[in-house]
């Protein structure tokens, strides 16, 4: 995924939605369990002739306190 596309993404939620803006923010792993994000970085890369030079770090670490079980998908 390119940082463009993540913002179309991110924008689709985000305008008009104060719901969305004040939403708890997680990655939900394949096997499950649920992390917060806490932070993104812009970072570059050193080995010439890759096809991308930079790259966005999405940074994790364990939920701080466990929220209740989904129940439906919104959008």
């Amino acid at each position: 995924m390119q940082g463009r596309f993540l913002r179309q993404v991110i924008n689709k939620f985000m305008v008009n939605s104060e719901v969305a803006n004040n939403a708890r923010v997680q990655v939900y792993m394949p096997n499950g369990e649920t992390f917060d994000v806490c932070g993104i970085q812009l970072m570059q890369n050193k080995i010439i002739g890759e096809r991308e030079s930079h790259r966005l770090i999405i940074t994790v670490e364990p939920t701080q306190w466990h929220m209740g079980k989904i129940t439906d998908r919104i959008v």
